[in-house]
C-alpha cells in the first residue's frame, strides 16, 4: 500500500512539473523591430524584438504583453503560450502541447 502511494505521488510531481516550468516565448517574424511590454503583477519590462529575435523565459506565472506602447495591442498570456508577432500583431503558436487547430491571434484584450 505504501508503494502505491509513493508511486501516485511521484506520477503527480512528473505531471505537474512541466507546467511549472512552462514560460512564455516570442518570436518575432516581420521584418521590423517590435517594443514588447510584458506586464507580470506590478512589474513592467521592456524588450526590443529585432527581425527573427526569440524572447523565451518569460510570464512564468502570466502576463499582459503589450506591442510598440499601444494599449489597442495588448495581449494576456497564462504562462505556457508560445508566440510570434507577424504583421505587427500577436500569434499563438502553441502551447507545444496543444498543436490541433488552436493556432490564431493570442487573446486581446
Amino acid at each position: 500500500m505504501i508503494a502505491k502511494t509513493i508511486v501516485a505521488g511521484l506520477v503527480a510531481i512528473a505531471l505537474s512539473a512541466p507546467q511549472a516550468l512552462a514560460v512564455v516565448s516570442v518570436t518575432n517574424r516581420d521584418d521590423k523591430d517590435h517594443k514588447l511590454t510584458v506586464v507580470e503583477g506590478e512589474t513592467r519590462t521592456e524588450h526590443v524584438l529585432k527581425p527573427t529575435q526569440v524572447l523565451e523565459g518569460i510570464c512564468a506565472k502570466g502576463c499582459v504583453i503589450r506591442l510598440n506602447d499601444s494599449e489597442n495591442d495588448e495581449y494576456e498570456l497564462e504562462g505556457t503560450e508560445v508566440v510570434s508577432i507577424e504583421e505587427g500583431y500577436l500569434y499563438y503558436d502553441g502551447p507545444e502541447e496543444n498543436q490541433g487547430g488552436d493556432a490564431g491571434k493570442a487573446g486581446k484584450q
